[in-house]
């Protein structure tokens, strides 16, 4: 059965701790997990291989995977090229998420190309779009993508400054207009009042990460907030 037919909600959690991070573990982002799972998590966003085998033995919830990696030819880095592609693949991934940006891939790879492969390897793996524009969001389902997230709005050197609940949600209210496969929100949602109106906007699911599963950065947005009501 694939991710979609078993996501049983709109709530997917991004349990992810990289390097250099203190939570950085595959029994940790398990954990992690299992405490999404108890609060209602309908799916888990995972990265690297082995944080996905160590999530997929503790809860029973499906998982959209990544794997990041740094290019020095690229600012590409969730899934750039093949060799991560062949790395999930021996994971028990449900359905795993690609750059889906028009920035240069890695190696001189081609986002076409990376769709084609993982369709032909692995057709029973879905596989979503991260954009960072309606544009992109609109070549995705050309290229044969089963979902587009909106992850990286605001994280390319185009779209700098910009969030994912600009002028009301604009962007993601394009996308659902345009598309006719799901629209996933994800990016910045750090409240429960901004995870609804993504909803409420036209997102069919909605993934949210640090501001659930990253505890320095929750415990910076406190910190923050106290210093400027101390200073002022």
């Amino acid at each position: 059965m694939s991710f979609l037919k078993k996501l049983k909600g709109p709530f997917v959690v991004s349990c992810q701790a990289l390097e250099d991070e203190p939570l950085h573990s595959s029994e940790i982002m398990a954990k992690m997990a299992i405490a999404a799972e108890m609060g209602g998590a309908d799916g888990i966003r995972a990265n690297s291989v082995s944080d996905i085998q160590a999530i997929k033995q503790a809860v029973d919830l499906p998982v959209v995977g990544i794997l990041k990696r740094d290019y020095d030819d690229s600012d590409v880095f969730i899934t750039a090229t093949k060799k991560e592609l062949d790395e999930l693949f021996t994971s028990s991934v449900d359905m795993i998420a690609l750059d889906a940006t028009s920035r240069k891939r890695p190696n001189g790879e081609t986002l076409a190309s990376l769709v084609a492969y993982a369709k032909q390897t692995r057709p029973d793996i879905e596989l979503m779009a991260d954009v960072s524009s309606v544009e992109e969001a609109v070549e995705a389902e050309k290229l044969g993508f089963d979902c587009v997230s909106t992850t990286l709005i605001g994280y390319t050197k185009e779209t700098e400054g910009q969030s994912l609940f600009d002028d009301h949600f604009k962007r993601l209210k394009e996308m659902r207009k345009r598309l006719s496969i799901p629209v996933v929100a994800e990016g910045k949602l750090n409240t429960p009042e901004l995870a609804t109106s993504a909803l409420l906007n036209g997102a069919d699911f909605i993934v949210v990460g640090s501001a659930i599963t990253r505890p320095q950065l929750i415990t910076a947005t406190f910190k923050q907030a106290i210093d400027q009501r101390h200073k002022g």
